[in-house]
């Protein structure tokens, strides 16, 4: 992965000359702010700094937007897509999907994601309504063999289709290669100590943790995971509720070799962390950064730690959780509220 300076989005505009204005939606994708979570420290006595990298600044709202845009621009490069021609595929529990969705529309391409079944309507509707087209394929019997079946099914239907594999594309961990890790790096003045990121596609901890390990071979990375499912520390795959991290296998892209430990997360966890990150620091994040948060504070009451900076992501908004059982005590008080009236 060629080394390159960190995609600036926002700032490029801010110090540009004359007009600040985007040429187009693409440019936005990058620079994310770093937040620090003093309440939380200071509430449960953590002697280490908590901080966030807040991906739910993204043009879309996820960390995803950058591999998506990576993904779709390594093919153009190498002459594999088309606009108007090529028609792109790709396997998404949600927020990749919709990183290419956008993208996709704003450069001419059609895009199919196929998705497991009854995994999230507010996603679902957002692809939608993004001009995607979204199916849907039932992985109780087959598991995520069922979505790889169906993409090469389409494969052969379509004819003129690429797809984007974040599990196996190496243009995923060089999103964050190229982007994450070097905002990291400049944002923290080379201070950060240890790297926190969940596994999904494993593409952040790959491409980010690469690069601040080439910075500082001290750097620490830590990989989090599903305790339900913890399948990189050598277990068995089974459900949990950590949407976005955990598929369940082992993914092609994720380099092992430099993880340093692996740390695992319940979905209560995940959750309770969630809305404590909602309700102490004002941060409306998913269910997989509660996940990296629960990790951190884990990390963070070690003694040898004390003192130490912890960078963690944020991967995603809270409101693309709305449907799920990370609202579902809100849901159901708001409901019965408004059944009174």
């Amino acid at each position: 992965m060629e080394l390159q300076e960190g995609r600036k989005g926002i700032p490029s505009l801010l110090f540009s000359q004359g007009e600040c204005i985007a040429s187009n939606i693409t440019q936005l994708i990058g620079w994310t702010p770093l937040i620090e979570l003093k309440n939380i420290a200071e509430k449960d006595g953590i002697g280490a700094r908590l901080i966030g990298k807040i991906e739910p600044y993204q043009p879309l709202s996820s960390v995803k937007d950058r591999s998506a845009l990576r993904l779709i621009e390594d093919a153009e490069e190498k002459g594999l897509i088309t606009p108007g021609m090529t028609t792109l595929v790709g396997v998404t529990s949600g927020n990749l999907g919709i990183g290419v969705a956008f993208i996709a529309a704003q450069k001419g391409y059609k895009f199919i994601a196929v998705m497991p079944a009854k995994l999230s309507l507010d996603k679902q509707m957002l692809l939608r309504y993004l001009g995607s087209e979204v199916l849907l394929v039932d992985p109780a019997q087959h598991g995520f063999k069922a979505l790889l079946d169906r993409v090469e099914q389409l494969k052969k239907d379509l004819g003129n289709a690429h797809v984007l594999d974040q599990f196996t594309n190496s243009a995923n961990p060089d999103a964050h290669f190229r982007w994450t890790g070097p905002e990291i790096w400049k944002d923290t003045a080379g201070k950060v100590d240890i790297f926190v990121a969940a596994s999904g596609s494993g593409g952040t901890i790959t491409g980010a943790g690469k690069y601040l390990k080439m910075m500082n071979p001290s750097v620490k990375l830590i990989c989090v995971e599903p305790a339900e499912s913890p399948v990189i520390s050598g277990g068995e795959p089974a459900f949990h509720n950590i949407l976005g991290i955990g598929p369940g296998f082992v993914p092609e892209i994720l380099d092992r070799s430099q993880i340093d430990e692996i740390v695992t997360v319940t979905t209560q966890e995940a959750m309770d962390m969630a809305r404590r990150l909602a309700r102490e620091e004002g941060l409306l994040v998913g269910i997989s950064s509660g996940a990296n948060a629960a990790a951190c504070l884990k990390v963070a009451s070690r003694e040898e730690n004390k003192g130490k900076m912890i960078v963690t992501m944020f991967s995603s908004g809270a409101e693309r959780y709305l449907n799920t059982e990370l609202f579902a005590q809100v849901r159901e008080e708001c409901v019965n509220v408004n059944m009174t009236f």
